[in-house]
């Protein structure tokens, strides 16, 4: 069999379990699928149970066994697509070189990839002469609450930091990413009969459209920053003047000093109307991933590994979306993203990897994890 064919079966078999994130059985029946690759390597597995409702994380280590800065593999398992979509729009099958199916671009192609990258790093065990380690996380899609403090741990004692998200468009790699804020902003007015005593109600409706208003304003695009109104909802019944309203905010963002006005605005929102409150919490849960000097220099390192194994890496050096790979940037930790699958259709019902790009993007991380 070849690799190709390999990489097929492997990750058609990966596919066919759905693992959408808030389902903790099916994230741990795809990390008990994943480590059951690696299960007769020199890997020691660090299986690290789920909380709050998610599904377990894990940690593998490998190579040499010192105090020496690691290097860090960082991937998801989680995918956003509802369980029930193998059986509609989106079912595993192959068409020429694309592999479809809930994952495969995102990111289970690169979840494969770099797997067997590290366990082929993992035979050469102290040859490596640092620790590798590869972190399966469970909840990345939805802003990783329950590993976020271990991503930043394990990125504090590492040198470099490989994320497997997928490729941009061509295999390009990720040299920066926009920051991301989740705010909600809830809004207490008065109810009253919307008839006969409409003058003694104080509407929250009106007032969330009015603080709708002025945070979509927020955005602007000179300074790369957007404020969406994303969910919206309130009142009671028809004939009721709404006393209660509730609206999300996604704010976007391209470094830290914007995060932080951001921040501040959003928070600072202030009531218009008379006799209404405001409640407003959130932050940003993502800090921006900076193409800082550390990053270009591993870029640069990988660009020429590429280079070698004959092909080109080319960069995008802004996203508009997150990854766990903003951590680590903004630790200060020299951190690639994109290095996944090449692919397209990301989180929609045309998802796919390309079954090409799977090998020679393997002997890439395979040789970063070797030569770092």
């Amino acid at each position: 069999m070849t690799s190709d064919e390999q990489a097929v079966a492997t990750l058609s078999h990966w596919l066919a379990l759905e693992s959408p994130t808030h389902d903790a059985a099916a994230i741990n029946a795809m990390q008990d699928m994943i480590l059951a690759e690696i299960a007769n390597e020199p890997v020691t597995v660090e299986r690290i149970p789920g909380r709050d409702g998610l599904g377990d994380c894990a940690v593998l280590h490998a190579g040499a066994d010192n105090d020496r800065p690691a290097i860090l593999v960082v991937t998801h398992v989680d995918t956003v697509h509802p369980v029930g979509t193998l059986a509609g729009a989106l079912p595993v099958r192959r068409d020429g070189d694309r592999l479809y199916g809930p994952g495969a671009y995102d990111m289970k192609g690169g979840i494969y990839l770099a797997l067997m990258a590290f366990r082929n790093a993992a035979r050469l065990g102290a040859a490596i002469g640092r620790p590798i380690r590869f972190l399966l996380s469970p909840d990345e899609e939805i802003g990783s609450p329950t590993t976020r403090a271990l991503v930043e741990d394990l990125g504090r004692r590492s040198s470099h930091v490989l994320v497997m998200e997928p490729a941009r468009p061509g295999g390009a790699a990720v040299t920066a990413r926009k920051g991301v804020g989740w705010f909600d902003v809830e809004v207490e007015g008065r109810p009253a009969h919307a008839g006969s005593r409409h003058q003694d109600g104080r509407s929250a409706i009106r007032e969330a459209a009015r603080q709708i208003l002025k945070v979509e304003e927020m955005t602007d695009y000179d300074r790369g920053t957007t404020a969406t109104v994303s969910q919206i909802g309130g009142g009671t019944a028809i004939n009721v003047v709404p006393h209660q309203c509730r609206f999300a905010v996604d704010v976007r963002i391209t470094n830290a000093a914007e995060g932080e006005r951001m921040e501040r605005a959003i928070l600072g929102l202030e009531a218009m109307g008379p006799d209404v409150a405001l409640r407003v919490g959130g932050g940003i849960n993502r800090p921006a991933y900076e193409r800082s000097e550390g990053v270009a220099r591993l870029f640069e390192t990988a660009r020429a590994e590429a280079t070698t194994l004959g092909f080109d890496l080319t960069e995008v050096p802004m996203v508009g979306g997150g990854s766990d790979g903003n951590f680590t940037a903004a630790l200060g930790i020299p951190t690639l993203d994109g290095l996944g699958v090449d692919g397209d259709g990301a989180h929609t019902l045309d998802e796919y990897c390309l079954i090409s790009s799977i090998e020679p993007r393997r002997r890439l991380v395979e040789r970063l994890l070797q030569t770092l």
